[in-house]
Order: structure tokens, then C-alpha cells, then sequence
């Protein structure tokens, strides 16, 4: 028997179109053209980017994320008592609305605590525009990677200039990590030539995705302190 899919909400904007799609046993499935993005069931991923990243760090008060999804990287990241703010940027306005809105229906309570604010812009334009030294830590989920994109111009976030200003608008002991799908040697070297080949790490881990086996990385660049 086919699954049955139903649509939830759709958004069209100039990188394409967005889908929001709730499958048979109730679980929410998001793409972007055509292209699955996330969904509901394994939300492994997303947390760990966070728990991992706050881990690492040891006491970031203030925290930028830069891509929303479905909400999991926030949820994880509010989960840490020692967050005391958290700027999102998201460069869809619908998928903002969706989790404002209930459409997602856990996206309502996480955006409307008062330690979150959400600015729908691009992340890359957002960074440029921070104070030096805005933040204690900045987590870059907006695509699937280097190797991986589901939109080309996001290609820009994953080079020097972009990871400078990461890096500029974090303070003086805080990293700068960036999530992705497969492991890209490309972006160590990149990101060791802005941060210091001593101060980027790369780190696996393996989550299950839709019965299938994956290696997904972090790659951390560490901003030198005073």
C-alpha cells in the first residue's frame, strides 16, 4: 500500500519552492524543490549540532544559529540553562511563519521564548552586519554542506570571506561550527586558514536516517582568546 502524503503548507520564493508535508504516522517532512531537507522523526542531527557545539564550549551565554529548520537546533540549544540569548536567522519568511503560526506545532512555545529573537535575513549578510565579538558561539546549518547544496548560492557561507566575518562577530574564546552532511576536506583547510590550523576540529558522528547509516561532521573553528 502507498504511504499516504498530505500537503501542509507550500511557499514559493526567489531560491524556489518550499513544502511542508505531513506523512502517514503524523510525522512532518520538509523540502526545498523537490529535495528532502528534514523532518520530524530523526531529529538527531539538528540537537546534536547544538549539544555537541555547547559542550564543547563550556559557558556560551549567547548563541547565533544561523538556519531554522524545523526548530530542533533552537530546542536544543534553550535546553542549555547557560543560553541566555539566542538570535536565529532564517532567510525564509514561510518557514519563520510556520513555527510563529502552529503549523508546526512545537515551533509556537519555541519562538515565543523571551530569550529568542528571529531575523529573517540571509545569515551570510547577518554576520557582516554584527558587532565584532556579538557572540559566544555561531552554528551554521543553512544547506547540506559544501559538497551537498540545495542552493547553489549558498556555496558563498562555506568560503574565507563568509567564515571571516563568523568569526569577527564571535568573541575572543568562542567557535564558530559548522554542520555538514558529509565529511569536506575542502572546508577544513578553509576554515583552518581563517581560524588557525591548531584551532579547527572536525567531528563525526552517525545517526540513523530513514533506515539508512550516516556519518554527518562539525567542523569548529575556535576564535583565539584575549
Amino acid at each position: 500500500m502507498m504511504a499516504h502524503v498530505e500537503e501542509v503548507a507550500r511557499s514559493q520564493s526567489d531560491r524556489g519552492e518550499l513544502v511542508l508535508r505531513r506523512l502517514d504516522d503524523g510525522s512532518l517532512e520538509l523540502r526545498a524543490n523537490g529535495v528532502f531537507v528534514m523532518d520530524t522523526v530523526e531529529t538527531t542531527t539538528e540537537r546534536e549540532l547544538a549539544t555537541r557545539a555547547l559542550a564543547l564550549h563550556g559557558n556560551a551565554a549567547s548563541v547565533l544559529i544561523g538556519g531554522l529548520g524545523l526548530g530542533f537546533t533552537l530546542a536544543a540549544t534553550l535546553a542549555d540553562p547557560r543560553v541566555a540569548e539566542v538570535n536565529v536567522v532564517e532567510i525564509e519568511p514561510a518557514l519563520v511563519g510556520w513555527l510563529r503560526d502552529g503549523t508546526v506545532p512545537h515551533g509556537r512555545a519555541l519562538l515565543a521564548d523571551p530569550r529568542v529573537t528571529v531575523s529573517v535575513a540571509d545569515v551570510a549578510r547577518a554576520l557582516a552586519e554584527a558587532p565584532p565579538s556579538a557572540y559566544d558561539l555561531v552554528l551554521l546549518d543553512v544547506d547540506n554542506g559544501p559538497g551537498y547544496l540545495v542552493h547553489d548560492a549558498n556555496a558563498d557561507l562555506y568560503r574565507a570571506p563568509a567564515l571571516e566575518e563568523a568569526r569577527r562577530a564571535t568573541r575572543p574564546g568562542g567557535m564558530v561550527v559548522v554542520w555538514s552532511a558529509a565529511e569536506s576536506p575542502e572546508l577544513e583547510e578553509t576554515m583552518a586558514g581563517v581560524f588557525g590550523r591548531w584551532r579547527t576540529d572536525a567531528v563525526s558522528y552517525d545517526v540513523d536516517l530513514q533506515g539508512r547509516a550516516e556519518t554527518y561532521w562539525l567542523y569548529v573553528g575556535h576564535v583565539a582568546g584575549v
